[in-house]
């Protein structure tokens, strides 16, 4: 199979993922570090997931550079999560 229909095929199931299950999820997480909340393991475990697939499909979105204003707006999205969650768990 010729590399840019192996690039397709991955970036399909991708955007799938992440409208499905990682947008909706980390939306919710951002709601409960928002109001104060601490992140529960399985959210911990869920980002740690999330950072080692996003550092295994760093070539993908290398050769794909329309692509990078969105992984960007991902990692912010995820930092705010983490920086607010760190807040929490420092408050208390």
């Amino acid at each position: 199979m010729e590399r840019s229909q192996k690039d397709a095929g991955t970036i399909a199931a991708l955007m799938i993922r992440l409208k499905e299950y990682r947008l909706p999820r980390a939306q919710r997480m951002l709601e409960k570090v928002t109001a104060g909340e601490k992140l529960a393991d399985s959210d911990i475990e869920f980002l740690k997931r999330v950072l080692a697939d996003g550092k295994s499909q760093r070539s993908l979105i290398e050769r794909h550079p329309e692509f990078q204003s969105l992984a960007s707006r991902f990692v912010d999205l995820y930092t705010d999560i983490i920086t607010r969650a760190l807040e929490n768990e420092k408050a208390g």
